[in-house]
């Protein structure tokens, strides 16, 4: 089955640009690829980091620059996603202090709503907290302004994008019962960089993104199609490719279903149906 670049939407939900890194030109791959839709998350911009005088602001509005500058050069319409970065709490704790650090990522969060509320973004994230051991007050610290983040998510009925340790069915529960104590749908939470944990007994009820790479999309959908595709692409020049390259979205799509891997129903429900229930976007082409 051969598959045409204009028949389906497809989607990356999760990549990051910079202003040092190729941005404009690797969407601009992406698109070529057959993308046709990218959601943007903020990253830690290498040059950004006064959190502790400026906040998140002049990170916030990089990252809807560089949507807004890279649709303006391609086709590709894209979805941002703003929030502290879990891992900002790590360096802001050393400079700042616990306490000081912790109110600056809850600054940080309300300051996401804001841009949602002002149709500058679709999602609240990456939050959670750091992907590596920490100290104890490090990561309740973290877990307060993980559920805080939930709760204004849950006020303001729109999705959380979560960055946390490896993701397992454990983890999956504990954060799913985090969401159920604010009110939150679990359908509302997308957990990033997820590997192929798509039954319910396995995700609780969480929106699993995961990484693109072959064998990952083959097990999700062995056992169903309710989970979106990732890259995590950087776009950093030190680390060319990683997490995986731009391209692998729209190349493994197409490929596994002109293997007949991915039917018709699960390319329309993985890359227009589902990010469509989760972000309450139109994915049109």
């Amino acid at each position: 089955m051969q598959l045409k670049e204009s028949d389906f939407p497809i989607l990356d939900n999760h990549i990051h640009l910079q202003e040092r890194g190729d941005n404009v030109k690797a969407v601009k791959k992406f698109e070529k690829a057959g993308g046709t839709h990218l959601v943007l998350s903020h990253l830690p911009y290498h040059d950004l980091r006064e959190w502790d005088e400026k906040g998140y602001e002049p990170i916030y509005e990089r990252t809807v620059d560089l949507a807004e500058r890279t649709m303006e050069e391609t086709s590709v319409e894209i979805f941002v996603s703003v929030g502290p970065y879990p891992v900002d709490l790590v360096e802001l704790k050393d400079k700042v202090g616990l306490d000081k650090g912790e109110e600056i990522l809850r600054e940080g969060l309300e300051l996401a709503v804001e841009y949602i509320e002002e149709g500058k973004a679709v999602a609240l994230g990456e939050i959670g907290r750091p992907h590596f051991d920490v100290s104890d007050e490090v990561l309740e610290a973290s877990n307060r302004i993980m559920k805080y983040g939930m709760e204004l998510a849950a006020d303001g009925d729109f999705p959380v994008v979560l960055h946390t340790e490896s993701t397992t069915p454990e983890v999956c529960e504990e954060i799913s019962k985090m969401a159920d104590e604010v009110g939150l749908s679990r359908e509302k939470i997308v957990k990033h960089y997820s590997p192929p944990l798509v039954k319910e007994e396995e995700n609780h009820g969480l929106f699993p993104s995961i990484l693109a790479n072959e064998n990952n999309i083959r097990e999700a959908i062995s056992k169903g199609n309710r989970f979106l595709l990732e890259t995590d692409y950087l776009d950093d020049p030190n680390r060319p490719g990683a997490v995986l390259g731009i391209k692998n979205v729209p190349k493994k799509t197409i490929q596994l279903y002109e293997k007949d891997v991915l039917k018709e129903k699960d390319l329309w429900k993985i890359h227009k149906e589902n990010p469509e229930e989760v972000y309450g976007v139109e994915i049109e082409l």
